[in-house]
């Protein structure tokens, strides 16, 4: 069976937090202590890539022999360093991870493809592995070049003081308007030997994946192909982050990698995502990618509410996965439940508008377990005073029944709220 790893309080972590005044009121009590993985070394700094005086930049290294797979975005706009690390992720091996958040490095033409190339040469020398198996990310603010003379001397120094564990650290050096570090782990049986699974991830807002998050990277002990473990993660990700959506909006910058270090003692190697001694493991590893996922929703940008959208009697789950998100992106829905209003008519536009069969005089629409909508029409029993108690609850579940199909699917997003515009419309100040 996983396990999850030892927590301490999310107090801890305030004091520490430079991007946001508050932290959510949907971030988890607690915050994981991740264990130490063999063969992963962490570091963190502050190189001023856009604020002065935080950190921003995370080097992660790697032993011999780990390999990587990768997710990315599908927004034809993507970052440089979404194009370098699909054109290095052909070889499966991976030996450093540089990530730095204030600076995107989309939208920058050459001159960003100048800069990923700069900083991939930089961390080489700093490790001394090839570019070839450096991967990259960056996240931040879209279109300003990426000065990656920064690099110089700080991933020298990391690569010196690089060490097993520091996973909080790391979490936070990735955020933008996080309010929170996102962490998760599990341990479980592979064979006869127990494996981890670390995963860190960032993204508030500008959330709508297609394919993962803004910033996501797992890591795991097991010993796993690079064939195996890319097959596990786009898998992995269609229930997980592909369900989550904060604002309708798929970045530039999306990355998702796995990194399996095999240096767990007397694991069996895996070369085939469909070994059967892996059962456990992918659910311990889509357990990681599910906790994740859902911590991105619960840090969406001035959430309040945490909304989990089901969609169940449809033709089939893809039509319900498109109806669940037509839901989960209505503005006019986000707003209702930021107003702890159980506006069905809302939910109502959004199933019709989605493109997929649907009957009105079918349709029976739930809040929070109580049937508000019926054969096209108010339920008879509708009481306003129990729903309303009902809305001012932290999580809201919106139900759809179709009465269709077998078709069902499960979406999370949260409400749209004022501070979402504050935000937003000061990202750049």
């Amino acid at each position: 069976m996983a396990q999850t790893g030892r927590s301490r309080s999310i107090l801890d972590i305030k004091a520490s937090h430079l991007m946001s005044t508050a932290v959510s009121p949907l971030a988890p009590t607690s915050v994981p202590e991740l264990p130490v993985i063999d063969g992963v070394r962490l570091a963190t700094a502050a190189a001023g890539i856009r604020y002065q005086g935080r950190t921003d930049v995370l080097l992660a290294l790697f032993d011999k022999g780990t390999t990587v797979a990768g997710v990315f975005t599908k927004s034809k706009c993507p970052s440089a360093a979404v194009d370098w690390c699909r054109a290095k992720l052909k070889k499966g091996v991976a030996r450093a991870l540089v990530v730095n958040s204030g600076n995107a490095n989309a939208f920058t033409g050459k001159t960003g493809k100048t800069a990923t190339a700069l900083t991939a040469k930089i961390a080489s020398s700093a490790t001394g592995g090839s570019a070839d198996q450096i991967f990259l990310a960056s996240t931040g603010v879209i279109g300003e070049p990426l000065d990656a003379t920064k690099f110089n001397g700080v991933l020298d120094d990391l690569a010196q003081k690089a060490e097993p564990g520091g996973w909080n650290e790391a979490a936070r050096a990735i955020m933008t308007t996080d309010t929170f570090p996102k962490l998760a782990t599990r341990t479980v049986k592979l064979g006869k030997a127990k494996v981890t699974i670390n995963g860190i991830a960032k993204g508030a807002g500008m959330i709508a994946p297609d394919m993962a998050t803004m910033l996501s990277f797992v890591f795991t002990d097991a010993p796993i192909s690079a064939t195996a473990l890319q097959a596990l993660l786009k898998s992995g990700v269609e229930d997980t982050f592909n369900a989550v959506t904060i604002d309708g909006d798929t970045s530039t910058s999306d990355t998702l990698l796995a990194f399996a270090t095999g240096t767990a003692t007397n694991a069996p190697k895996i070369t085939r995502a469909s070994d059967p001694r892996l059962k456990a493991f992918v659910k311990a590893f889509r357990a990681v990618l599910a906790d994740l996922a859902e911590q991105v929703a619960r840090d969406g940008e001035g959430a309040r509410k945490l909304v989990e959208v089901l969609v169940e009697g449809a033709t089939s789950k893809n039509s319900a996965r498109k109806i669940a998100m037509s839901i989960a992106n209505s503005p006019l829905v986000k707003t209702a439940i930021a107003g702890e209003d159980a506006n069905w008519g809302r939910v109502v536009m959004a199933v019709g508008k989605a493109g997929e069969p649907a009957n009105r005089d079918k349709l029976a629409i739930y809040f929070n377990g109580v049937r508000v909508a019926h054969k096209g029409m108010r339920d008879p029993s509708y009481d306003e005073v129990e729903v309303s108690s009902l809305m001012r609850q932290p999580k809201i579940t919106i139900k759809v029944a179709l009465g269709l199909g077998k078709g069902r699917d499960r979406v999370l997003t949260c409400d749209l709220t004022k501070e979402y515009v504050a935000i937003n419309g000061d990202y750049r100040s």
